[in-house]
């Protein structure tokens, strides 16, 4: 049996908390578990917004059923069709064969394709409203935040806005729900780390959703994942943060992600690592590829402005996993970078041709010369990486005149 966990008047939490997977999306690991979350506001009518993993769904249906304490629902406010979200949908259907589905067109076409559901489906339409009583939904499409369905819903009398995955974050709710019942603190790195990895491509539809919710008071921000926000601090850092990554911006400092088979390469990598210390650049971030999963790296690379990278020469190509991450930055079409690199070899040398690539198809602003050792480092090559690092930190004291 459950209490109703209720955030605000008539506003119910009946999310879930996932301690078991191991990775989310089967890629990105989940040391801290993740919620997801779902809310029901009771009225007149009452809404639901989003489901949860069908994984969790008998869970789920107990507390929506404490939670109506007798109600009918009438509508199911789809945010997002992931299926970690809409994944309780068709069920939801067959306890609930009258609740009318709430989404936009593409909203109805996922729905339609994920779980074969056409019929008893409102389509909306940017900015319309749907009355519930005393409350008010209005709807934002917010597409590719980050599927093309996308949208948020924001509740007209307490000012809240259902986010969809926006301004979510990796970890589960341990104990409390909202900000103040917990330290905020602790989830920023999970929300950089979920933007970076999972929305991190789409920072031009992001600034789109931001501007048209600019003008929007805000009270609470319900999130699919992670802490519901409702001091005003927390919602303005928040935005904030989401603000800044979807920008590009980044905070001073370097990422060195290096790949080493026999310690050369790292030795390259702590000496420019030392270099740009001596130059006062106290946020220095060495991950080693094959050590550190490439999720935290990406992270870290959304948040600082400088990233060297470094790699031996592997069966005449980048090393493994450096050309993953590579890749990975890539795909996420990052821009306002300073980037410097170097690299390895014992017999042939590709990796800083390789890299010169990846530098030039990037359009990141290059800094320094890069070096390429044969076999283990020589003096002059030691000169060289001392030369990299000064020149990387002279290029971050630049930025701060």
């Amino acid at each position: 049996m459950f209490k109703p966990i209720e955030i605000t008047e008539d506003l119910f939490y009946i999310g879930v908390n996932d301690r078991t997977k191991e990775l989310f999306e089967h890629l990105w690991p989940l040391p801290k578990g993740v919620s997801y979350n779902s809310y029901l506001i009771v009225d007149d009518k009452t809404a639901l917004f989003d489901t949860v993993d069908i994984c969790y769904s008998d869970l789920f249906f107990q507390k929506l059923e404490i939670a109506l304490n007798g109600k009918q629902l009438n509508y199911i406010v789809i945010n997002h069709m992931e299926p970690d979200h809409s994944g309780s949908l068709r069920l939801l259907r067959d306890r609930y064969p009258e609740v009318e589905i709430v989404g936009n067109k593409r909203t109805a076409d996922m729905i339609k394709g994920y779980y074969g559901i056409t019929d008893n489906v409102k389509i909306i339409e940017d900015f319309e409203e749907l009355s519930l009583g005393k409350h008010c939904l209005k709807f934002f499409l917010t597409p590719m935040v980050h599927w093309p369905e996308t949208m948020m819903t924001y509740e007209t009398t307490k000012k809240i806005v259902f986010s969809g995955d926006a301004f979510g974050t990796f970890g589960t709710l341990d104990g409390g729900i909202t900000d103040t019942q917990l330290h905020p603190e602790r989830y920023y790195d999970e929300m950089v780390r979920y933007y970076s990895n999972v929305v991190g491509k789409f920072g031009s539809p992001v600034q789109k959703a931001l501007e048209k919710l600019a003008d929007v008071e805000i009270k609470y921000i319900c999130s699919t994942h992670g802490p519901v926000w409702t001091r005003e601090d927390q919602i303005n850092k928040v935005v904030s943060i989401y603000d800044k990554l979807s920008r590009y911006e980044g905070d001073e400092g370097v990422v060195i992600a290096y790949g080493s088979m026999y310690g050369h390469t790292e030795q390259m990598a702590e000496t420019i690592a030392y270099e740009l210390a001596q130059h006062g650049i106290k946020e220095v971030i060495l991950h080693n590829v094959s050590k550190r999963h490439h999720s935290y790296i990406i992270r870290d690379i959304f948040k600082y402005k400088g990233l060297i990278i470094g790699s031996p020469t592997y069966n005449n190509k980048l090393y493994p996993e450096v050309e993953y991450l590579v890749s990975k930055i890539e795909s996420r079409d990052m821009k306002n970078r300073y980037f410097g690199y170097f690299g390895s070899f014992t017999w042939a040398g590709a990796a800083v041709r390789n890299l010169s690539k990846f530098a030039e198809a990037s359009n990141f602003e290059v800094v320094g010369s890069p070096i390429e050792t044969k076999q283990s480092m020589t003096a002059n090559d030691y000169d060289a990486c001392i030369a990299l690092g000064k020149a990387m930190a002279d290029r971050l004291i630049l930025d701060r005149k």
